[in-house]
């Protein structure tokens, strides 16, 4: 089992969120801003149902490559499930629930990057382009 970078972990932590259809999936670099973690993985849900499926992919993928969450909270909720890697705090939320806490805004200085689900030929058809 290979370890993974803080960074790697968060991207992997994106990539299984899409597995669950999360949308407007973000990770905030907060390394250079704060000593709260490194990073901050940001993903919403269309219903409580759906934020706690993608909550279980990504506890669930990450505990496969040996990453056991340090604390998990708001899982019975389903309004917003925090996942605490230490140097990654994942935060699924219900869209309203997200809009209202606006981690985007309030760490407005982080530099983002959206992780966006792309079908295989897409990236094929834009080497051509």
């Amino acid at each position: 089992m290979k370890e993974l970078t803080s960074s790697e972990l968060a991207h992997e932590a994106g990539r299984l969120a899409l597995t669950k259809k999360g949308f407007d999936i973000k990770i905030l670099r907060l390394r250079e801003l704060s000593s709260i973690c490194d990073y901050f993985v940001i993903a919403s849900g269309a219903a409580d149902v759906q934020v706690k499926a993608i909550a279980r992919a990504i506890d669930d993928g990450l505990r496969e490559t040996g990453y056991k969450p340090y604390h998990i909270e708001g899982m019975d909720e389903g309004n917003w499930v925090l996942l605490d890697y230490i140097d990654v705090v994942i935060h699924v939320f219900l869209e309203p629930t997200r809009q209202f806490y606006a981690l985007e805004k309030l760490w407005g200085d982080a530099p983002i990057e959206e992780i966006a689900d792309i079908e295989p030929n897409q990236i094929d058809n834009e080497k051509h382009i």
